[in-house]
């Protein structure tokens, strides 16, 4: 059923595939418009660089009027990111417009990395590491990107493991 935030999502889907900004992609489940997977690449000259962080962004039938709701899925230590993976960033609450979209979202919290609000922390902790203790979170940081590449590799391993049993599968089926 093709409804005025589904049109409006595989609009934003077209523009990911073909002009994507760069660090972000994100992309809809195959079954699901309303759901998607995101990714967001630590920008050069953060502590975040070269991290890969996912992202889960689920919408209902108000987008774009309503903002999707939006999380980490990957470990995250960030001043405005709670320890369930929700962020804290005014476009997603209070400030949201519907002229936003799915690359815009991802960008403004790309641009989080580079320029955390301690002032509206969603982690404490980390807030405070950032203000008065720099080295202590950069160092904390560079092992959430760490994580991030080990969350890849294991993924990258699920996967192989699918592909020999589908291999297995097709073998056994051709012997039958």
């Amino acid at each position: 059923m093709s409804t005025p935030a589904r049109r409006r999502l595989m609009r934003d889907f077209k523009r990911m595939k073909e002009d994507a900004p760069p660090g972000v992609s994100a992309s809809p489940l195959p079954d699901n418009v309303m759901v998607w997977n995101a990714m967001i690449i630590g920008p050069a000259d953060t502590p975040y660089e070269d991290g890969t962080f996912r992202l889960i962004l689920q919408f209902d039938e108000d987008y774009p009027n309503k903002p999707p709701h939006v999380k980490f899925i990957s470990a995250m230590f960030h001043p405005n990111v709670y320890a369930n993976g929700e962020i804290c960033l005014d476009i997603l609450q209070n400030r949201w417009t519907p002229t936003y979209d799915v690359a815009s979202i991802l960008t403004s919290i790309q641009s989080l990395f580079n320029d955390p609000n301690p002032a509206s922390p969603a982690n404490v902790e980390a807030a405070t590491l950032f203000k008065d203790h720099k080295s202590q979170y950069i160092k904390r940081v560079k092992e959430t990107v760490e994580k991030s590449w080990e969350d890849d590799l294991d993924d990258l391993d699920d996967n192989e493991e699918e592909d020999d049993d589908d291999e297995e599968n097709q073998e056994d089926q051709n012997h039958e």
